[in-house]
């Protein structure tokens, strides 16, 4: 029985039994791996990596002969649990985004678009770390770490994007709040295995 760090240890308990079964059979990121995320995101939060070291992704992951597929996270909307990106994925979303901001993505219509004034419409969205997409693979709402955010934000924002309507909003000020939010919050988003079971 494998024994993890305190965020996955207490989101077991929440979670049906295939789910823990497939967390079981996870395999963490190595140290190399790691190394390969800071090289591209140099200010990467310890917690994350930690997360990593711990199970190196959730979304159609390989871990050994193993694909797992678990909804891990959450961002305070009940019906939008997410996946953790595994590092490799987290690196090859950096390298084949392209160099666009907020601002030339929508800057015809900026006005219909909600954005936190915490944020740099400014900075490419490929400078943000995603490390999670939501259970409609992304298309619906991503969350990011930011670095380089406006005066009034703080280096290390939790960023969580929404798609119709679309808005950008800050949702924790550091991942290490983010976490805990979770945790405070008893895991809320694994209501969703719930309703599966009903």
């Amino acid at each position: 029985m494998r024994t993890f760090t305190p965020y996955f240890n207490g989101l077991m308990k929440y979670l049906p039994e295939e789910e823990q079964l497939q967390l079981q059979r996870t395999i963490g990121a190595t140290e190399s791996q790691i190394q390969l995320l800071l090289e591209v995101f140099p200010a990467c939060p310890e917690s994350l990596m930690n997360l990593l070291r711990d199970v190196n992704g959730t979304y159609y992951c390989k871990h050994g002969d193993e694909t797992i597929c678990v909804l891990v996270l959450g961002s305070g909307l009940d019906e939008y649990p997410y996946y953790l990106k595994s590092v490799d994925q987290i690196i090859k979303d950096y390298r084949v985004e392209d160099s666009v901001s907020i601002y030339d993505r929508y800057k015809d219509f900026l006005d219909w678009v909600e954005v936190d004034e915490r944020i740099n419409l400014h900075v490419p969205l490929k400078e943000r770390l995603c490390f999670s997409d939501c259970m409609n693979n992304g298309g619906t709402s991503s969350l990011y770490i930011d670095f380089k955010p406006n005066d009034c934000g703080v280096v290390g924002q939790v960023i969580r994007y929404m798609h119709d309507p679309d808005s950008y909003e800050v949702i924790a000020p550091s991942f290490d709040a983010y976490l805990q939010q979770l945790m405070d919050g008893e895991y809320e988003f694994t209501a969703l295995y719930e309703e599966d079971c009903d």
